[in-house]
């Protein structure tokens, strides 16, 4: 009985995704045999009818008994239908195949989006090779607990996202990235579920359960792209109810005004009125946004490109303004300690001990650097008290029972850290670096300056927005010098300094006003809900679980030049909708016209409408092409 089932299972399965393909050909199979076969050939057509129109029948009937609604099948089965009732039964089947095979191109472009998707989930292993007790067992993936040491030998996938504890190795990351060129990751690194473990042995602790990886997100927001409609579509799925009553409505008098007001003959009339049953279905202006916009999130998403829905894509093509978060999205988020002035009661070891020894209590990538610099140079650590983090402005704590303030100008006495070491600060900060300050309760212990790395791709993904005409804006928590620095370095047009994190949604708002379609680029926590405000928040797909919940659109690799890519995307798949829609349009009062002057025959006017059909579904798929 298994092996039946096993049989039948993938006949079931090509029945339904090649089903209504099938159908169609084999439609266009029974009307070529017709005009063959001329004896058998109602019989031929009666069967065209039956096969090709069936699935299109069904759909319609039940929308019209379920939903209340009338649409497009209803006017093509009901025209095909009408056809035959005059005797051009050939025409009629001819309608049916050409309408079958333009929804089976549809369900084609669905499927292709749907293959994506499964093919990205087949990426993920559904086994891991765990060690336990000191022993290797394999267990699902899913069962993973977070602490895990899981074994990834050379040549398989990552079965979850976590941090190299032992072995060092290249990791293909084109499942996550879209990027191919494989990447050297060491110990303490970060690996991602579905990459793929290139030519080393490599021992991961697991950092996140099999429902929380990066890896599982991506599927999710796929999954929910592929349901969101752009409000394009969705005007057009409204407007195609109206219209289909409309042309009822209208094919209704052309039954009988005609004959009374222009003198046609009765057989005249119908046929006329058939004709425009078919010329005026608006089937290329209902395919003209779908298959384009499905293709569309197909494309991104193969090139590490997330698009949350087609509502997401279309806005993305009007933005004229870009403002991007400094720390992480401009730079690489790790700065580094450049310079050290201390009082001159203090030595540079001191000051930098203590700065550490509190800074190690902090999450702020400028405190991390301190701390980094302190490793190197192999200091040890002291005892903090009374920690506490003032978000945006530095820390305060207690060390062997003195009081210490670390962070910015405006945060300790700024006369006298203006004053300090004959005004370096200034000139520090001049030449792009962020300085930190150290007070003690004798004042001015000292300060260290950072520099925060501008990445390799930041100017050129900024000219690459300004070729397009797109204007750039940096905003930043750094002050007035350091963020000028960092903005000339970078190529921005615009900075804008000392913005604390809750001052970043007034920003966005002020941006819009000014230029209207603003799009935000970040990756940190603060920066969610600015990308929420955003008319499109772009995160970086390293970035926090917030900032990716908060976006619209991921870039899974944290590279800029992506964001050119995807208006580019957005601004091919507009193009594309604009010429459909205007090609349908054209195409439908022109049969309209022909046929209110006779000129157009009901054969010709099946082509005609059908032909335009398949020719906006295959102009939409050019969305796929890389």
């Amino acid at each position: 009985m298994d092996q039946v089932e096993k049989q039948e299972r993938p006949v079931s399965e090509f029945l339904q995704k090649h089903g209504e393909l099938l159908a169609a050909v084999i439609s266009g199979i029974l009307i070529a045999f017709a005009f063959v076969l001329k004896e058998a050939a109602p019989y031929l057509f009666g069967a065209a009818f039956l096969i090709g129109g069936f699935a299109k029948a069904k759909e319609g009937i039940e929308d019209l008994v379920f939903e209340k609604s009338l649409n497009v099948e209803i006017l093509m089965i009901l025209a095909a239908i009408g056809s035959a009732i005059i005797g051009y039964w050939a025409e009629g089947a001819i309608l049916i195949f050409i309408f079958s095979l333009s929804g089976a191109l549809e369900t084609y472009t669905l499927n292709k989006s749907e293959r994506d998707l499964s093919a990205l989930m087949a990426l993920q292993p559904e086994e891991a090779l765990v060690i336990r007790d000191h022993k290797e067992i394999i267990i699902p993936a899913s069962q993973l607990v977070l602490g895990d040491h899981v074994l990834i030998k050379p040549g398989e996938r990552i079965p979850t996202d976590g941090r190299i504890i032992k072995g060092r190795s290249s990791i293909n990351e084109a499942a996550i990235t879209g990027e191919s060129i494989p990447v050297e990751k060491a110990l303490q690194d970060d690996v991602f579920a579905g990459t793929v473990n290139v030519n080393g042995a490599l021992t991961v602790e697991v950092t996140k359960q099999s429902e929380e990886t990066l890896f599982h997100k991506i599927i999710e927001l796929v999954q929910s792209a592929k349901s969101e409609k752009s409000p394009s579509q969705l005007f057009i799925e409204r407007f195609e109810g109206l219209y289909v009553k409309s042309v009822l409505a209208v094919v209704g008098l052309m039954l009988f005004l005609p004959h009374f007001i222009l003198g046609w003959s009765w057989q005249e009339t119908f046929y006329r009125a058939m004709v425009l049953l078919v010329v005026a279905s608006p089937c290329a202006l209902v395919a003209a946004i779908m298959p384009a916009t499905l293709s569309a999130i197909s494309n991104g998403a193969r090139n590490g490109i997330l698009f949350k829905g087609g509502l997401h894509i279309e806005k993305l093509g009007a933005i004229k303004a870009v403002a991007f978060d400094k720390t992480g999205t401009l730079t690489t988020g790790k700065p580094e300690v450049t310079d050290m002035l201390v009082r001159n009661d203090l030595e540079e070891d001191t000051l930098l001990t203590i700065a550490a020894s509190i800074e190690r209590h902090s999450t702020h990538p400028l405190g991390q650097a301190i701390v980094r610099c302190a490793e190197k140079q192999e200091l040890s650590f002291l005892p903090v008290e009374e920690m506490e983090d003032v978000s945006g402005w530095g820390v305060k704590a207690e060390v062997n029972g003195q009081s210490y303030k670390i962070g910015k100008l405006s945060f300790v006495n700024e006369a006298s850290a203006k004053a300090f070491h004959s005004g370096a600060a200034e000139t520090l900060q001049a030449e792009g670096k962020t300085v930190v300050f150290i007070e003690d309760e004798k004042g001015i212990a000292g300060m260290i300056a950072l520099k925060d790395i501008v990445r390799k791709e930041t100017v050129t993904a900024i000219k690459a927005l300004k070729k397009v005409g797109i204007h750039t804006i940096m905003i930043t928590g750094d002050n007035e010098h350091t963020a000028k620095a960092i903005a000339k370095e970078a190529g921005i047009d615009e900075y804008l300094s000392e913005r604390l994190p809750e001052e970043k949604l007034n920003t966005i708002s002020e941006l819009k006003e000014k230029y209207g379609m603003v799009a935000m680029v970040g990756d940190g926590i603060n920066d969610a809900p600015a990308l929420a405000s955003a008319n499109i928040g772009i995160a970086m797909g390293a970035g926090t679980d917030a900032a990716l919940e908060a976006s619209d659109v991921v870039l899974m690799k944290n590279d800029l030049i992506r964001i050119s890519e995807a208006i580019a995307i957005s601004q091919k798949m507009k193009k594309i909708v604009k010429q459909n829609i205007v090609f349908a349009l054209s195409v439908i009062l022109l049969l309209i016209a022909s046929n209110f002057l006779q000129f157009l025959s009901l054969p010709l006017g099946v082509i005609g409408h059908e032909g335009s059909t398949i020719l906006v579904i295959l102009n939409g798929l050019r969305m796929l092409k890389e």
